[in-house]
């Protein structure tokens, strides 16, 4: 019997990946384990680069082989290679491992926000937030005009600098002077908003 598993084992050496995956369909113990053996690393590898957590790579790469095992009868040769389809279940289940990660951190952090973080009167922030965008205007407004427009064109329509400097055809150190003169401007007109 011990001379038969070793002949069976040489045999399963000489098999490709997708001959391999038709005999583990088929409930072939030991065309699995030769083909654990010969995508395991690989699958690892996937994991490893996607999760970027050793525990957590092994862990799904455990998962990859179990379904593997269980939906070898779901490739199809036709419609790629068994390395590929191996590599992108290992891929999928990467991704799934990334998403039920996030997914945990953001229930995290909405419970401790909804049972830590102290209580506000929301209608005493929007208050503040208009008074402080109020004297934010008034304060930009007294600005010079080549000064509002360059922090006006970075900071509130969100252009880069070099974007700015591009439509306003001026240097990108003119665009950067201007904005930086503009904010010390500010910060002294108003220097809580300066901060």
């Amino acid at each position: 019997m011990e001379m038969l598993a070793d002949s069976s084992t040489l045999a399963s050496d000489r098999l490709s990946l997708a001959e391999l995956l038709d005999l583990t369909a088929g409930g072939d113990t030991a065309a699995f384990a030769e083909l654990y053996r010969r995508m395991a690393w690989q699958v690892l590898g996937v994991a490893t680069s996607t999760l970027r957590d050793a525990s957590h790579a092994e862990e799904v790469t455990q998962e990859v082989f179990l379904e593997i095992w269980q939906r070898a009868s779901r490739f199809d040769s036709a419609k790629g290679s068994a390395s590929s389809w191996v590599m992108r279940i290992a891929h999928a289940r990467s991704v799934d491992r990334v998403r039920q990660a996030q997914a945990a951190r953001n229930r995290d952090d909405v419970y401790f926000q909804r049972e830590f973080e102290p209580e506000f009167d929301s209608v005493v922030d929007d208050v503040l937030r208009k008074v402080d965008s109020h004297r934010l205007r008034v304060a930009v407004a007294e600005l010079t005009p080549l000064q509002r427009e360059a922090v006006t064109m970075t900071f509130y329509t969100g252009h880069s600098y070099r974007e700015a400097s591009d439509a306003l055809g001026i240097p990108r150190a003119t665009m950067k002077t201007r904005v930086r003169d503009g904010l010390l401007a500010l910060r002294r007109t108003e220097p809580r908003l300066g901060a």
